[in-house]
């Protein structure tokens, strides 16, 4: 599981603190998948990256007890000047696994040919996207992170294929996404919270979250 306790993070705007937690204490636990409602602006991104270890509370504790990966469509660890097989081989390693498993998959998954061997640094934003989706599908966690603001591909082949994977994945496993807009949580979680005045209100339904939601909004 992923627990806060009393987790404080705010940022300097040049003009104003913006709190994006405040002395916050919740828990995401196996097998409850769970959906952030916030509106854009207000530090979805944020919580993200520190459920995923990327950044650091200002106060307080964070503690992981289970796999957690990083957010879908993060490039952070990706080295622009190698390859994707280059990196993806590297990736294997920091967490283990066989590099030939994982070149191999992220070379299928991906589908873009002889680029799999040219620096990632010369690669579309969409080529990017689909190399960073296929290094989380060929790695297994518990807890997957989704940010809305992930990047995006347009290849249909390629959302067909990693669509599929990422189905059977979450099957067996636990995710968290965070969107301002309801439908997007709705596609992987039928419960929900709301990040409203630096806490994280949690809720057993989607609609109770909704209602608190449209009120905030």
């Amino acid at each position: 599981m992923i627990v806060f306790e009393n987790v404080s993070k705010s940022f300097w705007t040049g003009k104003q603190r913006k709190v994006i937690l405040e002395r916050a204490s919740f828990r995401v636990e196996l097998g409850h998948s769970l959906g952030i409602l916030a509106p854009n602006g207000t530090g979805k991104t944020t919580i993200i990256n520190m459920m995923a270890g990327l950044e650091k509370p200002d106060e307080g504790d964070i503690r992981r007890s289970s796999r957690v990966s990083f957010p879908l469509g993060f490039m952070g660890g990706v080295v622009s000047k190698h390859s994707a097989r280059e990196n993806a081989r590297f990736i294997a390693r920091l967490y283990g696994l066989d590099p030939d498993y994982v070149e191999a998959f992220s070379r299928w998954l991906t589908g873009i040919a002889e680029y799999f061997d040219q620096p990632v640094g010369t690669y579309s934003s969409g080529m990017r996207a689909r190399f960073t989706f296929s290094l989380l599908l060929a790695l297994e966690f518990d807890i997957y992170l989704i940010d809305e603001g992930m990047p995006s591909t347009t290849d249909v082949e390629f959302n067909r294929k990693a669509g599929s994977i990422l189905r059977d994945r979450l099957r067996d496993s636990t995710v968290v996404v965070v969107s301002h807009q309801p439908a997007t949580i709705e596609k992987f979680c039928n419960r929900a919270a709301v990040l409203r005045d630096g806490q994280l209100y949690q809720f057993d339904t989607l609609e109770e979250a909704k209602r608190l939601y449209d009120y905030q909004s």
